[in-house]
């Protein structure tokens, strides 16, 4: 079944939004996509935060692509200027 991870995101302070948001077009997207994501939305949820909304196809693609995942968190900071600031997972267990 289809699995689903939510992540909330908070660029720094003075960062330039549309700077931040270039660099996960570019570069993380791209990324997760190659992890395995059927999918990923960007939703800007105010000035300064985002979330992210990955599809993937099943628990077992998004489990096998955590560890490259958590190196990836690890240099969004210093290189994005933002910090995750929540998560959510799951499957889908209904749609229309």
């Amino acid at each position: 079944m289809t699995y689903i991870t939510i992540t909330t995101w908070e660029i720094s302070d003075g960062t330039d939004y549309d700077v931040s948001l270039q660099s996960i077009r570019d570069k993380r997207m791209p990324a997760l996509k190659e992890l395995g994501a059927m999918r990923v939305n960007v939703v800007r949820t105010s000035d300064r935060t985002s979330a992210a909304i990955t599809e993937w196809p099943d628990a077992v693609t998004r489990d096998a692509a955590e560890q490259a995942i958590e190196a990836v968190r690890g240099k969004i900071h210093a290189e994005d200027f933002a910090r995750m600031t929540g998560e959510m997972r799951g499957e889908v267990v209904a749609t229309l």
